[in-house]
């Protein structure tokens, strides 16, 4: 079992900067593919970056490319993704996912490991 917990979700403007944390605790972290999704209002939780178990390879969903920055530090098990030029259609609650595999698309229902999200509200 691998439990996830995020945190680091705020209230911030349109163009501020702000960075999750998802701590992992359980089986060894390095082995999984750590995922970032997110799910706007009345919206499917969609795909917005991956980072590979030694952190050397990352991919992005094009609506967040060059803006955000996914991260890992296995010594601490923890998970990071760095968030800047933020936008109101950034708004979602933000989940970490971890799974074996190396996805660069949406394979949600692929994710062995979930947390509970943390709420990120951009305002104009």
């Amino acid at each position: 079992q691998v439990q996830l917990v995020e945190s680091g979700g705020g209230l911030v403007q349109a163009g501020d900067s702000l960075r999750l944390s998802c701590a992992a605790s359980g089986r060894t972290f390095s082995v999984y593919s750590m995922y970032w999704y997110r799910q706007a209002p009345e919206k499917e939780r969609e795909f917005v970056a991956v980072i590979n178990g030694s952190g050397g390879r990352a991919a992005y969903a094009d609506s967040v490319k060059g803006r955000f920055t996914i991260s890992r530090d296995t010594a601490k098990n923890v998970l990071y993704l760095q968030m800047n030029s933020l936008k109101i259609e950034d708004t979602a609650v933000y989940y970490c996912a971890a799974d074996p595999g190396y996805y660069t698309q949406g394979m949600a229902h692929r994710m062995d490991y979930w947390g509970k999200g943390t709420l990120v509200t951009v305002s104009s």
